[in-house]
């Protein structure tokens, strides 16, 4: 028989092994002796060898299929979730930097983003010039001094702070490409956030697909769900879905059904990015129709009963009030 050896790099070796599973017809037959023709080919030198190469073939083999299982829906869960832990971060570091520095420029009027910027810029209140619009704020500062050594810990806290906003900002830009490609309803429907998020809290955008509407309008309200359950509250009316501008805009009395509407078109969304990929831009005119089919048909919110009313009501009576 003629053979052709392979090299013995095991990446490619791999790749070959995984080639040969999905041409069939190309497996050597059940009973070969694949170790006895490796060292009758001197592919190998020794049994000892043949099992240390197979074994690191299976290793590499075994990481090919996992890399690719990691579907493009799962990378963008990791991203809004690495999103949501960035956010938590900036929130509890920005409001440190704001007590901190502080204490040394209390009339800046700065926070978040523009107050790590201007602290990893200047630094001390005294490094700022004419030209900064605050610097008439810095003369009579009742901000204590700030030490050089303060002053270096300062800015570089703030750097850090700073570089956390970029990465976030890059995140984001991330999310945004990403849901272009692989949810395109939902981004056009729900923003490409929002729609990451709810993707994330489902598992896959499979399994969003397959929730009915009634599940994605309290995606994300686990607790109040639970405590509805338990007959502890009311039942909620929506979950993360709020963040919505159709819906957190809206006045109190028609968010029910506004987030009913809303969940129905995202449902619809999910589905045609699963199954089809084709994108309806109809969605959101039907959905910005329908919100104003709800405002125009509950103008006023609903009046309240009186409380003597209502148990009057309940007992059956129909006396008059005195």
């Amino acid at each position: 028989m003629e053979y052709e050896l392979f090299s013995k790099d095991s990446q490619e070796l791999a790749c070959h092994s995984l080639a040969l599973r999905e041409n069939i017809p190309n497996l050597l037959p059940a009973k070969f002796d694949l170790k006895a023709a490796a060292l009758e080919c001197r592919f190998v030198a020794s049994p000892s060898e043949y099992y240390s190469l197979l074994h690191e073939v299976t290793i590499k083999t075994a990481e090919l299929q996992v890399s690719g299982a990691l579907t493009p829906d799962q990378r963008v869960i990791q991203a809004v979730e690495a999103l949501d832990d960035i956010n938590e971060n900036i929130n509890s570091l920005s409001e440190r930097l704001s007590e901190w520095y502080g204490i040394y420029f209390p009339e800046s009027g700065l926070g978040g983003e523009a107050l790590a910027i201007f602290v990893a810029y200047y630094g001390s209140p005294k490094n700022i010039g004419p030209e900064n619009p605050l610097y008439p704020k810095t003369i009579n500062s009742m901000g204590a001094k700030l030490e050089t050594a303060d002053e270096l810990l300062l800015k570089g806290f703030a750097e850090s702070v700073y570089s956390l906003y970029e990465r976030k900002k890059q995140i984001e830009y991330y999310i945004e490409d990403r849901m272009r490609y692989i949810s395109p309803n939902l981004k056009l429907i729900a923003g490409s956030i929002l729609g990451a998020r709810l993707i994330s809290i489902a598992g896959s955008l499979e399994k969003l697909a397959a929730f009915p509407s009634s599940t994605i309008q309290v995606l994300g309200a686990s607790k109040a769900l639970f405590k509805h359950l338990r007959g502890r509250a009311p039942s909620p009316k929506h979950g993360i879905i709020y963040s919505h501008h159709l819906l957190n805009t809206a006045p109190w009395w028609v968010r029910g059904k506004i987030a009913r509407a809303l969940a129905g078109k995202l449902s619809i969304a999910a589905r045609l990015d699963y199954y089809s990929g084709e994108i309806d831009p109809s969605l959101v005119e039907k959905l910005e129709t329908k919100v104003r089919q709800i405002k125009a048909s509950n103008p006023q919110p609903p009046q309240r009963m009186h409380v003597n009313e209502t148990k009057n009501k309940k007992k059956g009576g129909s006396k008059c009030l005195k």
